[in-house]
């Protein structure tokens, strides 16, 4: 299977009614109706808000596979990617027939409805459902569990997506997809179970490596039960995170969309045709550690005050919010200073002139806007 048929089914099966950043039940509904031909769709539960909460079961094989997004809710690429994968299950396309000959799928498309809908990382009570698996206070934590009980899965991918601020270790390259194989004990052993998560992160990297050299990251393996892919693991069921990051100028994730999607199929087949063992996990440690080294935009070489002698640079992140049913970015200063070991996705070189806000106010940490001044001139931080 070479990458460019990849490509091709991406771009022949992807979803157009999903776009952007703002996916939530009502988005996904007539999707599931479609499904039910084909697959075995139904609600599982509800939120607390009394959303419905979706399985979607498909394949006859006997590798169990369990999927769930949108955990948190504003971090929906990975939900995209789903549905783009589902329509190449429903084809009859003959990559997904052989997944679909060897495992079973169990897919919970939105696990919380309640902060889809919102955008919010956090479920209706204000908790982060993925700091909840033992406690399990909430009704999205229950209705995970009693899945993941009844279904009995052989494999888990847990489905996320993360900040622009990630690199793919120190360097000035975007994490666009980074994985992990999720610690099952305090000392992060490297157990035979999270050998065979590794075994499929270094199958699923070798691919993207073909697209975005140098652009895939892995998680710090820190060990905590209280989030779901730590308590997974540590009761050796094998769980994949998969993390939905930031490609240049995608800050739709389109192409991280696509991203993903291969990396689903890529996973999937190598399960579907190989006992997966552990015994080619030692690629895993080539990928490199995120570290948070991107800012969305950095003004350098710039003045505050036409009586500064010394320049410094600005820092911007962008805060995503939601607006009229629409996800729109706000460039916020985080940072006033000399910025040599960080790198950003739009730089802009100010040279030596005065940088001010939009009313030729002194710019401060915390100034919102997506314009600044430059020579007098409104600079667009943000642009589509």
């Amino acid at each position: 299977m070479e990458i460019t048929d990849l490509q091709l089914l991406f771009k022949k099966y992807k979803e157009s009614s999903l776009f952007h950043r703002y996916i939530t039940n009502e988005k996904i509904t007539h999707l599931l109706s479609k499904l039910e031909t084909y697959a075995k769709v139904k609600i599982v539960g509800k939120s607390v808000l009394e959303n419905d909460i979706y399985t979607i079961k498909i394949g006859t094989g006997s590798k169990r596979i369990l999927m769930w997004s949108q955990m948190h809710g504003n971090e929906s690429t990975t939900t995209k990617a789903i549905f783009d994968f589902l329509n190449v299950c429903i084809s009859n396309n003959s990559i997904t027939n052989d997944i679909l000959d060897n495992c079973t799928l169990c897919i919970i498309p939105i696990l919380n409805p309640d902060g889809a809908e919102a955008y919010t990382r956090v479920n209706a009570n204000d908790v982060d459902l993925n700091r909840d698996a033992q406690q399990r206070t909430q009704p999205e934590s229950d209705i995970l569990r009693k899945v993941f009980n009844e279904f009995k899965p052989h494999f888990c991918h847990n489905l996320h997506g993360q900040r622009t601020i990630f690199s793919a270790g120190n360097t000035n390259k975007s994490a666009t997809v980074s994985f992990l194989a999720p610690a099952q004990d305090e000392a992060c052993t490297v157990t035979p179970t999270r050998k065979i998560a590794m075994e499929i992160i270094a199958e699923m990297n070798s691919f993207l490596q073909k697209i975005i050299p140098e652009q895939v990251g892995v998680y710090d393996d820190a060990f905590n039960i209280n989030c779901v892919g730590d308590t997974f693991q540590s009761e050796n069921i094998p769980t994949i995170l998969f993390e939905a990051g930031h490609f240049h100028k995608d800050y739709a994730r389109d192409k991280t969309r696509e991203l993903i999607f291969i990396s689903y199929i890529t996973s999937l087949l190598y399960i579907a045709n190989t006992d997966v063992d552990g015994s080619n996990y030692g690629a895993y440690f080539d990928i490199p550690e995120n570290k948070k080294l991107f800012f969305d935009v950095i003004i350098r070489n710039a003045r505050l005050d036409e009586s500064d002698r010394e320049t410094i640079d600005l820092a911007f992140q962008f805060e995503e919010r939601l607006q009229d049913d629409r996800i729109i970015f706000v460039p916020i200063l985080k940072n006033i200073e000399i910025l040599s070991n960080n790198f950003a996705h739009k730089e802009i070189d100010a040279k030596g002139a005065v940088v001010s806000s939009i009313d030729n106010k002194m710019l401060e940490v915390g100034y919102e806007n997506v314009f600044v001044k430059l020579n007098n001139e409104k600079i667009a931080l943000f642009s589509k």
